[in-house]
């Protein structure tokens, strides 16, 4: 069966590579699905995690992510989510 998962884009492997990076996670930033799900049966993030993606997006890119968005399920649901609220913001700043 092949996956119809689209490759990482430049701006998501960016991003892959600086969530690996920040939690010392042993999946190599390649190897992230740009579609699955960053926390729970994903890439298995925790709350805690996403805190320290925030704080590194925040100063890499200057997007804040605050914990109390009501968009964050949606913002955080997979590597292509998160990037692209990045660079939508970013855009705009």
């Amino acid at each position: 069966m092949t996956s119809t998962t689209l490759p990482q884009s430049f701006d998501e492997a960016e991003l892959a590579n600086l969530i690996t990076s920040t939690l010392n996670l042993d999946t190599a930033a390649a190897e992230i699905d740009p579609d699955a799900p960053l926390h729970g049966e994903g890439l298995g993030l925790d709350s805690i995690d996403m805190l320290e993606i925030s704080l590194v997006v925040a100063q890499r890119y200057g997007v804040k992510l605050r914990a109390d968005d009501e968009n964050n399920q949606s913002i955080f649901k997979s590597l292509r989510t998160l990037s692209a609220h990045i660079q939508a913001h970013r855009a705009s700043a």
